[in-house]
């Protein structure tokens, strides 16, 4: 099992002159769950964004170290799974063909027999060869952490994962959340209380506000 470790030190971020968090510090592990909780606009999806590498903090060190080295941040994504309402997925394509393009662009060839499975275990297998256009918000949304989960990532970032998602799929996300999570980081940024019930550790946003 690789051994993943997100160093943050001394984090902190401002949009113009407004304060998001600061000095936020702290260690997130292999086979923890960890929710980052707050308020609607506190600075959740800033944070996981900063995680992931794709926005920079003010200030602060961000690493990603795999069994003790650290990682060029270029190479961040061919280890992470991200998941959230505001990421598009392509509605001209089925939901196989997004599964396997995304699978390609991260550098990696799918692993069709898990996708199967995956698209089964959140009802979508009988629709796999559908345009998603024709796909509700629901339906959506569960393709979305299809495919945050179809490469075995090492790092899983759940952003707001059961938007839009009735009671059936709702379990079917808490389950897949919990499969494996011993072998990967799991962070899930939430208000949800029934989101943050799975983690073992809860790091709220507003706490580093001042």
């Amino acid at each position: 099992m690789t051994d993943f470790n997100i160093e943050l030190a001394n984090i902190s971020k401002n949009f113009g002159r407004r304060q998001i968090f600061r000095n936020l510090d702290f260690t997130l592990k292999t086979g923890q769950i960890y929710g980052i909780a707050g308020h609607n606009g506190a600075g959740k999806s800033t944070l996981v964004k900063i995680i992931a590498g794709v926005l920079t903090p003010n200030k602060g060190k961000l690493n990603w170290v795999k069994n003790g080295i650290a990682l060029e941040s270029e190479k961040y994504c061919d280890y992470l799974g991200y998941a959230a309402p505001y990421l598009i997925l392509y509605d001209e394509f089925t939901a196989i063909e997004n599964l396997h393009f995304l699978s390609g662009l991260r550098g990696n060839s799918p692993d069709n027999e898990y996708i199967l499975r995956l698209l089964d275990e959140f009802k979508l297998g009988d629709r796999k060869d559908e345009l998603l256009k024709g796909y509700s918000s629901g339906m959506k949304q569960r393709m979305k952490i299809i495919s945050a989960l179809a490469d075995h990532p090492a790092v899983l970032i759940a952003d707001e994962p059961v938007s839009n998602l009735d009671a059936e799929g709702k379990s079917s996300v808490y389950k897949a959340l919990l499969e494996n999570s011993n072998e990967r980081i799991t962070i899930i940024a939430s208000n949800e209380q029934s989101d943050l019930d799975l983690c073992s550790e809860i790091i709220s946003v507003e706490n580093y506000k001042v």
